[in-house]
């Protein structure tokens, strides 16, 4: 039985979960400038809780880094470099969090992310990696992968839904292709999210109890928790056999969310030499005033209601 110093533990990394899921919509809602004048102390925790880090230095750390991912994907632009940048790791590792929060500054013309979901019927008649290849990013794109082909030496084979020949094959197969992306000049980056078993069993009870999160929470992730160890197998083979020079695996630590949202984004940003773009002043034109023209008034029925 836990002592009380445990359960006060519990509680406090239930309350920071939650705190984190409001931290997530201000994120996502408020402007840089208003974000930057937060003031000190604006979200209290239980007295005597302390936050893994602090939110001031977070948001401050984040959009600081997001500012330089800018200028990255301008100079990807420029210099019409592709890349693909793959987000594997066990469910609720938080790979969707910092996707989120590469994504939500730029421009999504030009950086997109793919989530594919299962493999139809003709999909699984054809060579493995093919439906991976059409989205790889043209000159001047950046591809971000939430899960990729990976999916094979993971939930396919732990879940049963290939046979040892098949992932056999992939692990034969993979280096060789992944060689071939970076030889055709794809900058290829590979990240694998690490969390424990404890953390993972928290943030699954989190979702279950989140009307808003329960939808994260497939039957196949619930049999994921079941077959933890049959994973952490899966990993580890994957991570010994497909670790190459030319793509090699990074591991980040996901335990703390924040922590590992700063810490992958800093490191991706090291990956790729990049200087600012010089870019053409923005002036805004004059507005032509058409003298004859008389606007005409909306229809009253097209309007959304004034609620708020």
């Amino acid at each position: 039985m836990g002592t009380e110093s445990d359960q006060q533990k519990l509680e406090d990394l239930v309350y920071d979960e939650m705190i984190d899921g409001l931290d997530e919509e201000i994120e996502l809602e408020i402007g840089d400038e208003l974000m930057a004048r937060l003031p000190e102390g604006a979200f209290e925790l239980p007295r005597g809780a302390q936050p893994p880090l602090d939110r001031r230095v977070y948001f401050s750390e984040l959009l600081r880094l997001q500012r330089e991912l800018v200028k990255l994907q301008e100079w990807v632009v420029d210099k019409g470099l592709k890349v693909v940048v793959l987000f594997e790791g066990r469910d609720a590792a938080g790979k969707g969090g910092v996707i989120k929060r590469v994504m939500q500054r730029l421009n999504p013309r030009t950086c997109r992310t793919v989530a594919l979901s299962a493999p139809t019927e003709r999909e699984r008649s054809q060579w493995y990696f093919q439906r991976y290849t059409a989205h790889l990013p043209a000159a001047g794109e950046i591809v971000l992968f939430d899960r990729s082909w990976y999916n094979r030496a993971g939930v396919e084979r732990v879940m049963g839904f290939c046979n040892e020949v098949d992932v056999e094959e992939f692990f034969r197969t993979v280096p060789e292709f992944e060689r071939m992306l970076v030889r055709s000049g794809i900058v290829l980056l590979k990240y694998w999210f690490s969390i424990t078993d404890e953390q993972q069993n928290l943030r699954f009870l989190m979702r279950i109890h989140d009307p808003l999160k329960q939808w994260k929470l497939s039957p196949m992730d619930l049999e994921s928790r079941r077959r933890w160890e049959d994973y952490t197998r899966a990993k580890e083979e994957m991570l010994a056999r497909t670790h190459i020079p030319e793509a090699r695996w990074w591991v980040v630590e996901g335990n703390d969310k924040k922590r590992a949202r700063l810490n992958c984004i800093h490191h991706l940003l090291q990956q790729i030499p990049y200087r600012d773009v010089t870019q053409e002043p923005i002036v805004l034109p004059p507005r032509d005033f058409k003298p004859d023209y008389m606007r005409k008034p909306v229809p009253p029925e097209l309007h959304v209601p004034s609620v708020y």
